[in-house]
Protein backbone atom coordinates (compact mmCIF):
# COMPACT_ATOMS: atom_id res chain seq x y z
CA UNK A 1 0.00 0.00 0.00
CA UNK A 2 1.51 3.69 -0.99
CA UNK A 3 -0.13 6.15 0.93
CA UNK A 4 3.05 8.68 0.25
CA UNK A 5 2.59 9.01 -3.54
CA UNK A 6 -1.28 10.12 -2.56
CA UNK A 7 -0.03 12.86 -0.59
CA UNK A 8 1.89 15.18 -3.24
CA UNK A 9 -1.23 16.24 -5.16
CA UNK A 10 -3.09 16.85 -1.76
CA UNK A 11 0.25 19.35 -0.80
CA UNK A 12 0.45 21.08 -4.05
CA UNK A 13 -3.42 21.99 -3.30
CA UNK A 14 -2.96 22.92 -0.38
CA UNK A 15 0.06 25.01 -1.54
CA UNK A 16 -1.82 26.31 -4.86
CA UNK A 17 -4.68 27.75 -2.61
CA UNK A 18 -2.35 29.07 0.29
CA UNK A 19 -0.89 31.19 -2.78
CA UNK A 20 -4.26 32.22 -4.16
CA UNK A 21 -5.77 33.21 -0.59
CA UNK A 22 -2.26 34.78 0.68
CA UNK A 23 0.09 35.95 -2.62
CA UNK A 24 2.74 37.13 0.24
CA UNK A 25 3.55 34.13 1.28
CA UNK A 26 4.61 32.74 -1.72
CA UNK A 27 8.14 32.53 -0.90
CA UNK A 28 7.45 30.56 2.15
CA UNK A 29 4.63 28.60 0.70
CA UNK A 30 7.36 26.69 -2.37
CA UNK A 31 10.28 26.38 -0.14
CA UNK A 32 7.95 24.37 2.17
CA UNK A 33 6.60 22.70 -0.52
CA UNK A 34 10.08 21.87 -1.91
CA UNK A 35 11.23 20.49 1.75
CA UNK A 36 8.10 18.00 2.12
CA UNK A 37 8.51 16.95 -1.66
CA UNK A 38 11.96 16.53 -1.73
CA UNK A 39 11.49 14.63 2.27
CA UNK A 40 8.73 12.64 0.29
CA UNK A 41 11.05 11.65 -2.59
CA UNK A 42 13.80 11.04 -0.05
CA UNK A 43 11.27 8.71 2.38
CA UNK A 44 9.30 7.11 -0.07
CA UNK A 45 11.62 4.85 -1.70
Amino acid sequence: MNIIPSLTPLISLIAGILILVMPRLLNYIVAIYLIAIGLIGLLGR
